[in-house]
C-alpha cells in the first residue's frame, strides 16, 4: 500500500513527493518551489513550481475538519467541485482552471495554476474596473447554468446530476448563515459593528414583513433544484486580468435557483461601489465609481440578454418555447437574482462571514453611515425584488438611498 492510498493531510513536503509519484507532473529529480496559499477554513491549497522551466500547478486537498472549530465535514464536496470544473470547462471553456486530476483517497484536485488572473475582490478595491468584467460574467453565468436546466437537459440525466450534486453539509451553512441568521441571531453569531445595533434590531430582526420575503427566497433556495450552481459566486471566486477571467472554489455547488449566483455576483459588486462611495474624498473617484456602476447595471442587462439568446438557441421543446412562458420563467430567475443579492449585501454586513470592503473601513463615522446604507439597500432588494427591469435601476436606487442619508 503506498503512502497515498490512505488520506493525511498534505504538507509542503509531501505535495512535492505527491505532484511525483501520483500526477507524475515533475521528475523525481526535478526541483520546485512549493507554496501555500490557501486562506480558508476548509481546504488546503497549494502551488507549485518547476525551478528548472517554470511549469506550475495548483494541489487543492479537502480536510476532514473545519480549522476554526474542528467539526467534522463530508470530503465529498471535493469531489463535486471537481467534477463542476470540469462540466464548466466544457460549457464556458477558459472562464474555469483545468482539472488535471481528482484523487478520491486523498480528496485532492490538481488544476492549472491561475495565477496570472488577480483577485477580482482585490482587483476592485484597487480601482481596477475591467471593461469586460461584466459581459464575461454574463457568459459564464447564462453558459453554465441554462444548459444544466430541465429546459435544455435530459430529464433523467437531469435528475441523476441532481442526485450526484447533493451537498447538504454546504448547503446548510448558507441556509443558516445567508438566509436565517441576518434575521434572527438565534445562534449569536452575528457580528454587529458598533452603533448598528439598533438599526439592526429595527430594520432585520422585528420586521416581519421583511422576514416573510427572506423565508420565500430561503424555502426556494431549499427545493428549487433549478440548475447547477457554483453556490458561492462572489468576488473572491472571480480572479480577473485585462484578458479576461477564472472562476474558481466551486465546492458549494449544488442543484438551486439559478438566481442565487447571478444574485451573489450583483451583491459582491455593490460592495465594491459602497467602498469607494464611503472612502474617496469628495469630487474623488467620481471615474470608478461610474465603472463599477456601469459593470452592477451591465450584469443584469447582459445576463438577461445572454440567457434570452441562449434559450432561443437551446431550448427545443415547443411548450418551452412559447414566448410569454419564456419571458415569465427569465422575469422570475431575474427577480430571485435581485433579491439574492439582497440577502448577500444584508449577510456579509451584520453576519460572521464579512468582505474587506467593509472591514477595511476602521472609521465610525464613515463605516456607519456605510453599513446603513448597505442594509437599507437589501432590504429593498429583496421586498422589491419583483419590480426591476433593468440594470440601472438597481444602481439608481442606491444613488437614491445615499441621496436620502445626506438631505
Amino acid at each position: 500500500m503506498g503512502i497515498f492510498d490512505a488520506f493525511f493531510l498534505l504538507d509542503r513536503e509531501t505535495v512535492r513527493r505527491y505532484a511525483v509519484e501520483v500526477l507524475h507532473y515533475y521528475a523525481p529529480e526535478e526541483e520546485t518551489l512549493c507554496e501555500e496559499i490557501g486562506d480558508g477554513n476548509i481546504n488546503y491549497v497549494f502551488r507549485l513550481r518547476s525551478l528548472r522551466d517554470g511549469r506550475s500547478l495548483i494541489v487543492k486537498q479537502a480536510d476532514r475538519l473545519l480549522r476554526s472549530s474542528g467539526r467534522p465535514l463530508d470530503q465529498n464536496r471535493s469531489a463535486i467541485e471537481a467534477a463542476v470544473l470540469r462540466l464548466e470547462g466544457e460549457l464556458a471553456p477558459g472562464m474555469v482552471p483545468e482539472v488535471y486530476d481528482y484523487n478520491e483517497a486523498m480528496a485532492a484536485t490538481a488544476m492549472e495554476d491561475v495565477s496570472a488572473f488577480k483577485n477580482l475582490r482585490k482587483e476592485l478595491q484597487a480601482g481596477r474596473v475591467y471593461p469586460h468584467l461584466a459581459r464575461n460574467l454574463a457568459v459564464f453565468m447564462a453558459d453554465t447554468l441554462l444548459p444544466t436546466t430541465d429546459l435544455v437537459l435530459d430529464a433523467e440525466e437531469k435528475k441523476r446530476r441532481v442526485r450526484f450534486f447533493t451537498n447538504p453539509e454546504l448547503c446548510k451553512i448558507t441556509e443558516d448563515l445567508v438566509l436565517t441568521e441576518p434575521y434572527d441571531d438565534y445562534k449569536g453569531r452575528n457580528i454587529l459593528f458598533p452603533g448598528t445595533e439598533g438599526f439592526v434590531r429595527e430594520h432585520l430582526y422585528r420586521d416581519e414583513a421583511l422576514h416573510a420575503e427572506v423565508a420565500a427566497l430561503r424555502l426556494n433556495f431549499m427545493n428549487n433544484a433549478q440548475a447547477l450552481l457554483h453556490g458561492d459566486l462572489h468576488s473572491g471566486s472571480v480572479f480577473a486580468n485585462e484578458t479576461g477571467i477564472r472562476v474558481l472554489d466551486p465546492e458549494f455547488a449544488f442543484y438551486g435557483p439559478m438566481g442565487y449566483d447571478i444574485g451573489n455576483v450583483i451583491g459582491n459588486l455593490f460592495f465594491a461601489l459602497a467602498n469607494k462611495r464611503f472612502t474617496q474624498p469628495e469630487g474623488q473617484g467620481e471615474e470608478t465609481v461610474c465603472a463599477l456602476e456601469t459593470c452592477i447595471a451591465g450584469v443584469y442587462d447582459l445576463t438577461l440578454e445572454r440567457l434570452r439568446s441562449r434559450y432561443q438557441e437551446w431550448v427545443t421543446l415547443s411548450l418551452y418555447r412559447v414566448a410569454a412562458f419564456r419571458e415569465g420563467w427569465l422575469r422570475k430567475v431575474m427577480a430571485d437574482a435581485v433579491g439574492y443579492a439582497g440577502t448577500e449585501i444584508i449577510r456579509r454586513t451584520v453576519g460572521d462571514s464579512k468582505v474587506m470592503e467593509i472591514t477595511s473601513v476602521t472609521d465610525p463615522d464613515r463605516r456607519l453611515p456605510m453599513e446603513r446604507a448597505l442594509i437599507t439597500l437589501g432590504r429593498c432588494l429583496i421586498m422589491k425584488r419583483r419590480s426591476f427591469r433593468e440594470g440601472r435601476e438597481l444602481t439608481e436606487l442606491f444613488r437614491e438611498i445615499l441621496q436620502r442619508r445626506e438631505a
